[in-house]
């Protein structure tokens, strides 16, 4: 098949929605298709250059700033349109999205979308708390109107595909969890040397233990509920600490939280890193969630805790015990099923479904 992705954010940049473009660029490749993205240039995109890899101008987005906007052209899409896909795929509702509805118009292509981003837990970087559930609804009936003209829908978990349902999504959709290199992550692949260079980049010491967070530093992903607990955690685990690997708009703010509550010399924040710096194996500690569904089993590949401060650090506290160290030497074993080639197959047997149909 010949596959065009479409997504307003690409390596290098690191996020959740560039990864899983990235994964699928590659592991698609391998499967024998010949795959092209388009998404907008952004910091270090001259490194990355491929003849499949289409950047794009951009600016940088107003709402956030540490994202960019796409201003795909005339020629753009003289370029997209005569690839002729057999399949346009769309990671995004916005620039990016509509560019590759409209190449896809033009080749009679199969359309598929997937829905990373549950936009109305977002409406508050425009609204900034005033008027925010009109905000809210507005997301949710754009996001009926835009699922509703695909031929599928991916939701990359249950909880997901459960929301498009409820705001009137009729189109079929499948469940594929994004995927990862799971080989990379298994604690045998990284000798002694690598770690202690990998700590020290962190500004790690010897004998400390790592919390760590890798992702974007906004307000959407609770960092200050972790940063209200550490303190805590410090009492009992004066060795640890708590390293944010990442950038976003809330950095400064966790900064002055770490400052106010008197444990800024035990946190790093390192901002972003490449993927192939940050494939370590530890602990997985996650709040409880319908999305962890069949993903994290407590105990076993993680170790899962309630919404509120003490559960998390009950959950914080079993992760530096021996039962975390025990979770973290075989969680890659239990996280095969989430591997890259798993995704890229259930990704492509999507894209038959939907030419089938």
């Amino acid at each position: 098949m010949k596959i065009g992705l479409f997504s307003d954010t690409f390596y290098p940049e690191i996020n959740g929605v560039a990864t899983s473009v990235l994964t699928l660029h590659r592991e698609l490749t391998r499967r024998g298709h010949e795959v092209h993205v388009f998404a907008p240039k952004c910091r270090g995109w001259e490194n990355y250059q491929q003849d499949t890899v289409h950047y794009i101008a951009s600016a940088p987005l107003l709402v956030l700033k540490d994202r960019n906007v796409a201003f795909p052209g005339p020629l753009t899409n003289w370029e997209a349109t005569r690839l002729d896909f057999d399949v346009v795929h769309t990671n995004s509702e916005f620039v990016m999205g509509h560019f590759g509805r409209l190449v896809a118009r033009a080749n009679d292509s199969v359309l598929i979308h997937t829905y990373h981003t549950i936009w109305e837990e977002y409406t508050y970087y425009v609204t900034h708390g005033v008027a925010d559930e009109a905000a809210r609804k507005v997301a949710r009936k754009y996001s009926e109107w835009w699922c509703n003209r695909f031929d599928r829908i991916i939701a990359p978990t249950g909880k997901t595909l459960g929301l498009l349902y409820d705001y009137g999504v009729r189109t079929p959709m499948d469940i594929i969890p994004s995927g990862m290199d799971i080989a990379r992550f298994a604690p045998e692949r990284h000798d002694a040397p690598e770690r202690t260079a990998r700590r020290n980049e962190c500004g790690v010491q010897p004998g400390e233990r790592v919390l760590l967070n890798i992702g974007r530093i906004s307000r959407e992903k609770n960092l200050e509920q972790v940063m209200r607990v550490f303190p805590k955690l410090l009492v009992s685990h004066p060795d640890v600490r708590f390293v944010i690997v990442g950038e976003g708009p809330m950095r400064e703010h966790l900064a002055k939280m770490a400052d106010e509550l008197g444990v800024a010399e035990h946190v790093t924040f390192t901002g972003p890193k490449p993927w192939e710096k940050i494939d370590q194996g530890l602990c997985v500690c996650a709040v409880n969630d319908p999305c962890l569904s069949g993903v994290i089993q407590d105990g076993v590949s993680g170790i899962l805790t309630g919404d509120d401060d003490e559960a998390l650090l009950s959950g914080l506290l079993r992760a530096f015990s021996d039962e975390g160290r025990e979770i973290a030497a075989h969680a890659a074993k239990y996280a095969e099923p989430f591997g890259t080639e798993a995704f890229a197959a259930r990704v492509e047997k999507c894209y038959e479904t939907a030419i089938a149909e």
